[in-house]
């Protein structure tokens, strides 16, 4: 039997992504299908926005309630975009607008290490005072030039030296077993069978 619980997102990619990696234990609903207002995300954190975003969805829909904040962090720059990588180029910005900034700013520097971050909980109730809590790092750096057609956001600017491609030229099976988001799933599927819920 599956268990149904709500995803906090409105992207359809995103609830693709763990529907892929999360099988058939789970029903997945999506945030906008059962009419819930996103969250306010005032957190300077990952874990913290994705906890606002669980608890608000299980509040509104009275399901348990699963959240994701997820972003690239450039050592370069001090972690940023961080928490606003989605509108690292301002309110309203496209893939294209963040990307043109990340490679401005980097201009002229060497050091281009970076990492995406996934933090990801998982609230039984709106009150859960012990969530299950998450997290997934995938290591890499920013080259100038994108490479790529799959994926999102930064991904055709992020090489992974490991696999010599980007995320945006790897197949959506291989970025999922590698990715943050994908590291974050598994640790929260062991944890799930752990507690036995």
């Amino acid at each position: 039997m599956s268990i149904k619980i709500v995803v906090a997102t409105g992207n359809r990619g995103k609830l693709a992504e763990f529907s892929q990696l999360l099988g058939e234990r789970f029903e997945l609903l999506s945030q906008n299908d059962l009419n819930v207002d996103e969250a306010e995300e005032t957190g300077l954190s990952f874990i913290e926005n994705a906890l606002l975003k669980a608890r608000n969805a299980a509040a509104q829909t009275g399901l348990p309630a699963l959240a994701d904040d997820s972003g690239l962090c450039v050592k370069a720059l001090s972690g940023a975009p961080g928490i606003y990588s989605a509108r690292y180029a301002g309110e309203g910005a496209n893939d294209a607008d963040n990307n043109a900034k990340l490679i401005d700013t980097l201009a002229g520097e060497q050091d281009r290490r970076a990492h995406f971050h996934c933090a990801l909980v998982f609230v039984r109730h709106a009150a859960d005072p012990a969530p299950i809590v998450c997290e997934g790092r995938w290591p890499g750096e920013i080259i100038d030039s994108p490479r790529g057609s799959n994926g999102f956001g930064y991904d055709p600017h992020f090489y992974v030296a490991a696999v010599n491609k980007t995320a945006a030229e790897l197949p959506p099976d291989d970025k999922n077993r590698l990715s943050h988001r994908g590291q974050a799933v598994a640790a929260f599927v062991q944890r799930f069978k752990e507690e036995g819920l």
